[in-house]
């Protein structure tokens, strides 16, 4: 073979889009496995349909705090297109402060003799707490940094994250605490003929009801149409007449109110605080944003629901087959397998802009 032939046979190789085809063979194997562990899983009937019932809606339970973290990364994303990796400890500053409120609630007796109302004082209160510390976060730690290259926000939200953790650790303790039981939460709901333990019920619920007064505000309010104009173009915006400071700080307070009432319903799964609560939390959250579409309200939702059932059911189903011993110790590992996964093969998640549009 001549030296040109063989250039010009090489050159065809050098043509064929390598990265596309790595990326379609590990995505195939992928899928055959998965489907390999849920054949696997489900030829062994060791797990019954009650088993699957409940998996199901601890995931959505699960999803629903996620979502409601995610929100809060989204907004701040779509307005200055950063990363705040201190919204973790926003929502553990409300839900680690709430506790105290809780307990007094609860030694005093107006929990028991009034549980509704005692559940929405605390919401209305870690919620309070968290936009607090938000807008202190987007005061002293963003605001000085609007100019600033994307990596230093990135870096200072993180050094922003270990201040306020560890903050909180000299105010109340390194010790793990325990909420009060709220009566009338115990138990379980009979609903379409399943019965479902009632924080579930009242976290989904609670979750789709903020989501939808989000959506709506978004969509219907001035302010809300001021805010998707400042994530479109800042400068254009402000020529257009739009308080792009007031916009942003109304952005970070809403965030932060929405990290503070989901403090609330994961504790209400899972009953007990701590300094360091907020860090496993956020980092999921983040991984739900990313999956829905980083910068949609819609798919940090989407992506926080999607990310609580595959922690939920897919430990389970796609490893117990195989004999993996205790998978359901694997939530963490399958949740930031998703994130590796969702940035090498849908980088713009489910519902986010393409590439060439966020650049």
């Amino acid at each position: 073979m001549t030296t040109s032939a063989r250039r010009s046979s090489l050159g065809i190789f050098s043509r064929l889009p390598v990265r596309r085809i790595v990326l379609i063979v590990l995505g195939v194997i992928i899928t055959v496995a998965a489907i390999a562990g849920a054949r696997a899983t489900l030829a062994t009937g060791q797990y019954s349909g009650r088993v699957w019932q409940d998996l199901f809606v601890q995931g959505l339970a699960r999803g629903s705090v996620y979502a409601l973290i995610a929100l809060g990364y989204t907004l701040v994303y779509g307005i200055l297109l950063i990363i705040n990796f201190a919204h973790g400890e926003v929502f553990m500053a409300g839900a680690f402060t709430t506790l105290f409120l809780a307990g007094y609630l609860s030694s005093s007796g107006f929990m028991a003799s009034q549980p509704v109302l005692s559940l929405l004082i605390m919401l209305a209160f870690s919620a309070l707490v968290s936009m607090g510390v938000a807008l202190l976060l987007e005061r002293i730690a963003y605001r000085p940094l609007r100019g600033a290259p994307r990596l230093v926000p990135l870096i200072t939200a993180i050094g922003a994250s270990l201040f306020l953790q560890y903050t909180f650790r000299g105010f109340y303790g390194e010790q793990v605490r325990a909420y009060p039981n709220i009566p009338g939460l115990t138990g379980d709901w009979n609903i379409f003929g399943i019965s479902i333990d009632r924080p579930r019920v009242v976290v989904i619920g609670a979750a789709i009801l903020i989501w939808s007064s989000l959506y709506v505000f978004i969509e219907r309010t001035k302010t809300g149409r001021a805010m998707r104009a400042v994530g479109e173009d800042r400068e254009i915006a402000s020529l257009m007449g739009i308080d792009v400071d007031r916009v942003i700080v109304i952005t970070f307070a809403i965030g932060g109110a929405l990290a503070g009432m989901a403090g609330i319903l994961f504790i209400l799964l899972f009953n007990q605080a701590s300094f360091d609560m907020g860090f496993v939390p956020g980092l999921k959250a983040f991984t739900a944003a990313v999956l829905g579409g980083i910068g949609s309200i819609t798919g940090a939702a989407l992506g926080g629901l999607v990310l609580g059932l595959i922690e939920a059911v897919g430990p389970i189903l796609f490893l117990s087959g195989a004999g993996i011993p205790s998978v359901g110790q694997l939530t963490s590992v399958v949740s930031f397998t998703i994130l590796v996964l969702v940035l090498i093969f849908l980088p713009g998640g489910f519902l986010g802009a393409p590439e060439e549009k966020r650049a």
